[in-house]
């Protein structure tokens, strides 16, 4: 306990003493018991309860014998005497009753801030665990890259949410974004799971992206992995020319479109006709998409949690991003991902993992 601390839990005591020697040495004709109810009031501030109940106790005890002294039990005196000592115990009252919602409401603050303390502890392992299960930030060759992860402010566990990016043995650059359905351990597992066998696909097939999809959904029918996936499969090749340009090749199963920032200035969404999720129908027919990219070109790859906002339709986190791309899809990646992601104000209700890619030049 420190000084002060001390000091405050004395103070109700001291109040007592003055007023009683105050009373006293101030002779019968002045009387000033009543202010002894000034000591529980006091002690609501800062005792329990018990201590509390003592003070009012003893206030109420010392205005009734200094009444005795004072002489306040005439004829003439005693109706005072009796107003001043109800409202001496009123105060008891009072101050009793302003003890117990103090300490309820310490009690509440004490119990939210051990909660916010368990949330937040909770939430910094799950990060942890999650990037963990990402792996350290996908490095290419020919390519500038740069990845970022938020977990949701309503989950305290991992999920489903992934980026990837990796060569190939042809040279070319294959890059991932994925979510698997759910926020918990099974979710995060399975999406271990997937993560690990697109890309042993990818190094052992020399199909397109729509056909390392179309293996990948076969493979988790095999398994009976019985999950819903969407995921975006791009590859990008070597350059193909002096200019430095390179052809981009993508599929999408169910994901939100990326975004594609020109080094001119055009900003747009990938979009195309929606094709199924994995998990619903193994050896659907899967479509290529492609496009060249020049140098300075600038690819964004998200999860849901980015552009899903509560009460609001999808169009709009779409159309918000892509001004978003316009206004910073020419800064550095690093600065453009925390920029994306200072705009949501640190708190989503979904995980948000990005991928942003640039072609240098």
């Amino acid at each position: 306990m420190t000084r002060s601390q001390r000091l405050q839990r004395a103070l109700p005591a001291g109040v007592l003493a003055v007023v009683t020697v105050t009373d006293v040495v101030s002779g019968p004709e002045q009387v000033v018991l009543g202010l002894v109810v000034m000591a529980p009031l006091l002690a609501a501030t800062t005792l329990g309860r018990r201590g509390t109940v003592g003070y009012a106790v003893l206030a109420l005890v010392l205005a009734a014998l200094l009444g005795v002294y004072d002489q306040q039990y005439t004829a003439s005196t005693l109706l005072p005497q009796v107003v001043r000592l109800l409202a001496v115990a009123g105060g008891g009252v009072l101050a009793v009753g302003a003890c117990s919602l103090r300490l309820r409401r310490e009690a509440q603050l004490a119990r939210l801030s051990a909660q916010a303390a368990t949330t937040e502890a909770a939430l910094q392992t799950a990060e942890a665990l999650q990037l963990n299960l990402l792996g350290p930030p996908p490095r290419v060759a020919g390519l500038e890259s740069a990845v970022r992860y938020l977990p949701a402010s309503r989950h305290t566990q991992v999920g489903g949410d992934w980026y990837d990016a990796f060569p190939l043995p042809d040279g070319s650059t294959m890059l991932v974004i994925g979510d698997v359905a759910g926020h918990d351990a099974p979710a995060a597992a399975t999406m271990a799971q997937v993560r690990a066998m697109l890309r042993a696909i990818a190094q052992r097939s020399t199909g397109s992206p729509a056909e390392v999809l179309c293996a990948l959904d076969e493979v988790l029918a095999g398994l009976e992995l019985h999950t819903l996936v969407t995921v975006i499969v791009a590859q990008v090749d070597a350059p193909s020319s002096a200019a430095g340009t390179r052809r981009f090749r993508w599929s999408n199963a169910g994901h939100p479109p990326p975004v594609l920032a020109r080094a001119g200035g055009e900003v747009g969404l990938l979009a195309a006709a929606p094709e199924s999720l994995l998990g619903i129908a193994p050896g659907v027919r899967r479509t290529d998409h492609t496009l060249e990219l020049g140098a300075g070109d600038t690819l964004l790859f998200y999860t849901d949690g980015l552009v899903e906002r509560r009460g609001a339709p999808l169009d709009d986190g779409l159309t918000w991003v892509v001004g978003e791309l316009t206004r910073t899809g020419r800064e550095p990646l690093d600065r453009l991902c925390d920029d994306l992601l200072g705009q949501l104000g640190g708190r989503v209700d979904d995980d948000v993992a990005l991928l942003a890619v640039r072609v240098p030049g």
